[in-house]
């Protein structure tokens, strides 16, 4: 497949969304989960947290290699061991394999996104980058509004173990796509050895750089704005909103709108707005939306539409924000895209793990916690992305 097929976008949106099926699919099992393995709700949750922990360790690795072996040649890997753990995961007697299971999944789940982002920088610069970019964001986001629904067709059906049957037939429908359509795009003279000192020197730049630091912090915490909703969708939902386990799409919906929406905004201005301007009207708009939020949950009754329009607002303006701010990150390491967009990725997932595992029980007390954390959360991203500003400036 050549670079400007219309079909790439959609290749490397797929690759990048066995992400959010490997974690909202199963959200609206968590109940029967629960009761089938004799578990409690937080051993249930905690699968997640043994998947995030695995995937942010591993999401430092995806890049190095693919730097060294090639993209496709990581992907092809990846996705055969993702259908091995989902199977582990389909069948597992106990929640103790379940985590087992989801840790193996964490491990190689990773790779799609990663090396996808760093495909598009070895194909464009500058506004087209911008352009696939927010395509392949577009595309992407319509995984988190049909995962939950999916997820909640195949519990009625088939029950909790053929959800994690189903990602195991995603990932291997995705090994075969890469295998047919995706180009390798990383020549073998631009190729880098996996030299332990080289390699470490290689992360210690990357890790060193203020201003990557900075522009990738405030891409981590503007999406975490939101993941915090994801992770405590069950609570969220059924608990605050008296909504039902197949009913996730009210939370899914417009949040996915707002970024399928915001990613065509991005696109469109792509080459007639500079980055920053891009990135300013974004964490504009995010924080109309944070302030919003804050004030639905403090003055109104909880419940549907009030309570999940002001999320897809803010996915609006983050995905207006994200494509610029990753690309400005990835361009600090023109000859190390893998990696950078690696360490990017470890950022951004840490920061997810320590929300799913330990600050997500305590904010989904109330709609309105949620709600102040979302707006904690876009500050602290915007906080950074000024200092970034302020820094480039001096």
């Amino acid at each position: 497949m050549p670079a400007s097929s219309p079909w790439l976008a959609a290749v490397l949106a797929a690759l990048s969304a066995i992400g959010p099926f490997s974690i909202d699919t199963y959200l609206p099992a968590f109940p029967a989960i629960a009761a089938s393995l004799s578990a409690t709700q937080l051993e249930v949750q905690q699968t997640l947290t043994a998947y995030m922990a695995t995937f942010a360790f591993m999401v430092l690795w995806h890049g190095a290699l693919a730097d060294r072996f090639g993209r496709r040649a990581v992907i092809l890997v990846s996705m055969a061991l993702f259908a091995a753990a989902s199977l582990i995961c389909a069948f597992a007697p106990s929640i103790e394999w379940l985590w087992i299971g989801r840790a193996l999944q964490g491990l190689v789940g990773g790779a799609g996104v990663v090396v996808g982002r760093a495909i598009v920088r070895d194909i464009y610069d500058g506004p087209q980058a911008q352009r696939l970019m927010s395509r392949v964001m577009m595309i992407f986001a319509i995984a988190p509004a049909i995962a939950p629904m999916i997820g909640g067709v195949l519990l009625a059906i088939g029950g909790w173990r053929a959800i994690f049957v189903f990602l195991a037939l995603f990932s291997i429908a995705l090994a075969y796509l890469t295998w047919r359509f995706l180009p390798e795009t990383l020549p073998v003279a631009a190729r880098h050895p996996l030299h332990p000192v080289t390699l470490g020197r290689a992360y210690a730049k990357v890790f060193g750089s203020g201003a990557f630091l900075l522009v990738a912090g405030a891409v981590a915490f503007n999406f975490n704005g939101f993941f915090v909703y994801v992770v405590s969708a069950p609570t969220f939902l059924i608990g605050h909103l008296g909504l039902g386990p197949h009913q996730f799409a009210w939370l899914f919906v417009p949040a996915v709108l707002g970024m399928i929406a915001g990613s065509a905004l991005s696109g469109r201005i792509a080459g007639h707005w500079s980055p920053r301007r891009t990135i300013s009207v974004g964490f504009a708009i995010m924080i109309a939306a944070a302030l919003c939020n804050v004030l639905v949950a403090a003055l109104l009754t909880p419940g549907v539409p009030q309570s999940v329009l002001p999320i897809g607002l803010y996915t609006f303006g983050m995905s207006v924000a994200m494509p610029s701010l990753t690309l400005l990150a990835l361009d600090r390491f023109p000859k190390r895209r893998g990696l950078a967009s690696s360490c990017q990725s470890f950022l951004q997932v840490g920061v997810n793990s320590v929300t799913a595992g330990l600050l997500a029980p305590v904010l989904w007390y109330s709609p309105l916690t949620l709600a102040a954390s979302m707006a904690g959360f876009v500050a602290l991203g915007l906080f950074l992305f000024a200092s970034w500003r302020r820094a480039q400036e001096t």
